[in-house]
């Protein structure tokens, strides 16, 4: 590309990016305008929407405040397939619902749902 193309090519878009601002429209829509079409969109749900299935978290909290004690993640998997709160084809629910609650329990520290209070045992925090 030649520097006489070049200048052209700038030229043109500053002359548009002027034509606007001279005509007095406005760059982008006003602040109010944005916020009512986000809410417009956000609200709008299927009428016929299917509840949404409990996350393997939640299930273990549900599961651990029914006991009332520590548990091992081998029973609160159990537990949560013999009362239909959550579901896994994994090969190792267990070691997933392990990890999740570890995961939980290093990023959010004491305000995570889950203790640790033995080798491989978990009870709520709080």
């Amino acid at each position: 590309m030649s520097k006489g193309t070049k200048g052209k090519k700038q030229g043109k878009t500053t002359k548009a990016k002027t034509a606007g601002k001279a005509a007095g429209k406005p760059a982008t829509k006003p602040a109010e305008a944005a916020v009512s079409d986000t809410m417009e969109t956000e609200a709008k749900e299927p009428a016929n929407a299917a509840p949404k299935p409990m996350s393997c978290l939640d299930a273990a909290v549900a599961v651990l405040k029914d006991k009332g004690e520590p548990m091992r993640c081998k029973e609160m998997v159990n537990a949560m397939f013999e009362k239909k709160l959550w579901h896994s084809d994994a090969p190792t629910p267990a070691a997933t619902l392990s990890s999740a609650i570890l995961r939980e329990v290093t990023h959010k520290g004491d305000k995570a749902r889950f203790k640790k209070v033995g080798r491989g045992q978990f009870a709520l925090n709080g």
